[in-house]
């Protein structure tokens, strides 16, 4: 094939060879044996007689970090790297997350869903008040027990002028949804139409990404249209967009999720990619990016490998100092294995029997949610409790009499909802729900606040990824807490991915570079910019 001449005699080899992801690798036959050279070095077709030349007879091309997903998702939102930071609900993912992201050159997401709306505001303050340094967004969670929540987190983006969503949690569309997503449409001197407002789509179900593939759909344009939020130019402008240009496939993920296999969900919305994108004819072209179950060097490169435009990390971010939860959840989750997991009730659809990932492993939230939705599904109202269940609740559960509980559930929602009030009044078994919900909707905030004398009631939203990360990282730096940040986890996620990309085109050649553990461990940020520059 031609002959390889070493630049100097300097040039790394082996693992530290691989790691020097922006520079080609060659395979040279050294006295039998296939080498690894990597370096300022050059190739000849001249095969004559040099003592210093050795014969090449394979290569790897260099892998950067910005190549691993869509080149044009980045370019689209400002970004370096294809790499998200999911959204995590009452502000775990923070402020100074969001905005750490950022600065890393990646796109960070706000928790908003369970505040209060003054709460998202002021978060919306702090981070425009950078004055558009860096890119962030903001959660949009779907709320069918409080449609008009949904609808004031809205109207205050619009207001707000938050021109980015991550919309999870939804079994369908929504008209607030559509009005985000049409809001200030208009056609540019080009013709080309223009959307200020983007909405990038968490689904772990084929039929929600079909909706948020699809174009707006026409009654909910039409009613737009009369309200008067659109003109009749702009709601035909709509019915040429998709509801979402990216969609992220959620696997196996903390929080809701539907314990969806990446690799059976993946390809499948991939492919509903294609047949959308040939269908409507979209000027904008669809994307599809991967999370749940992502916090190793090896799920990335395989999530890249699948297709994957960009990823997206949750559960690991938790576990950062950025992260708003306490140090003592911080702790409890990087001493999570991945069968410390399990499923319980979710506060925001508990009447729907939806169900939430948690933490199993130090808490009995599940076992506590679980005894509070048998008991909803066995009786029609408080008043219908046996005096002994009624009793245990009272003593172990909430701390509290159950009037009590209403009492604070009542003056919740006079400013929340005060339809959810008049609901309960008329219907017994929701007001029970209302109260049940209650410890539901507690627990998270008990855990994020560090209130340790509610501990065994922590409600800590995390998937199986958290074991596989703190299994990664065990015997490294980034087995210390302190030394959890986000853009370091990303790092070291995204530039192990490529790492892992060379080693298995060496070994499709017949080369190992050394072990693969060992080739993709935690690194500092400062030695991984020495193998990337």
């Amino acid at each position: 094939m031609g002959m390889f001449y070493p630049y100097d005699d300097e040039g790394e080899t082996g693992a530290e060879a691989a790691r020097k992801i922006n520079t080609p690798l060659f395979l040279v036959d050294d006295k039998g044996k296939t080498e690894i050279r990597a370096g300022r070095d050059i190739l000849s077709a001249d095969r004559s007689s040099n003592s210093e030349s050795l014969p090449f007879v394979g290569m790897v091309s260099p892998c950067p970090i910005e190549s691993l997903g869509d080149s044009s998702f980045c370019k689209d939102y400002g970004i370096r790297y294809p790499y998200i930071g999911g959204s995590m609900a009452k502000g775990i993912s923070s402020v100074p997350m969001a905005k750490a992201f950022g600065e890393g050159e990646m796109l960070g997401f706000f928790g908003a869903a369970g505040l209060p709306i003054e709460d998202v505001e002021a978060a919306i303050g702090q981070l425009s008040a950078e004055g558009g340094k860096y890119p962030y967004g903001f959660n949009l969670i779907h709320s069918p027990g409080e449609p008009e929540l949904e609808k004031a987190l809205v109207d205050l983006y619009i207001r707000r002028g938050v021109s980015l969503v991550e919309a999870s949690a939804f079994l369908d569309l929504t008209l607030p949804v559509v009005r985000y997503r049409t809001h200030g449409i208009y056609r540019n001197n080009s013709g080309e139409i223009i959307t200020p407002n983007k909405v990038i789509a968490k689904i772990s179900r084929e039929e929600v990404a079909a909706k948020f593939f699809a174009p707006p759909p026409e009654n909910f344009l039409n009613e737009l249209v009369a309200s008067g939020n659109l003109t009749k130019e702009q709601a035909e402008m709509a019915s040429e967009i998709p509801m979402a240009q990216d969609i992220t496939v959620e696997a196996d993920s903390g929080g809701h999720t539907d314990n969806r296999p990446a690799v059976a969900l993946f390809p499948t919305i991939l492919a509903l990619k294609e047949q959308f994108q040939k269908k409507h004819g979209y000027s904008q072209a669809l994307r599809v990016g991967l999370g749940g179950g992502i916090s190793t060097p090896s799920a990335a490169a395989a999530a890249f490998t699948m297709g994957a435009a960009y990823i997206v990390t949750g559960s690991v971010n938790q576990a950062c100092i950025e992260a708003g939860t306490s140090e003592e959840v911080r702790q409890m989750l990087a001493e999570t294995r991945q069968a410390d997991i399990t499923m319980a009730p979710s506060g925001d659809m508990f009447e729907m029997g939806v169900k939430v990932q948690v933490v199993k492993r130090g808490t009995m939230f599940s076992m506590r949610a679980a005894k509070l939705y048998e008991l909803y599904r066995s009786y029609s109202s408080i008043e219908e409790l046996p005096a002994e269940e009624r009793d245990k609740l009272e003593k172990t559960f909430f701390r509290k009499s159950l009037e009590q509980v209403w009492e604070e559930t009542r003056n919740f929602f006079t400013d929340r909802g005060p339809n959810q009030i008049e609901k309960a009044d008329s219907d017994p078994k929701y007001k029970m729900a209302l109260i049940f919900r209650w410890y539901l909707g507690q627990s998270p905030v008990w855990a994020n606040k560090g209130e340790s004398s509610r501990r065994i009631d922590y409600q800590i939203w995390c998937g199986p990824a958290m074991g596989a990360f703190n299994e990664w990282t065990k015997g490294s730096f980034l087995e210390e807490l302190s030394q959890r940040r986000v853009v370091t986890v990303a790092m070291n996620i995204l530039f192990g991915a490529a790492v892992a990309f060379r080693s298995k085109q060496l070994a499709i050649q017949g080369v190992s570079p050394g072990s693969g553990a060992d080739l993709t461990a935690p690194l500092e940020i400062e030695k991984i910019k020495e193998f990337i520059n």
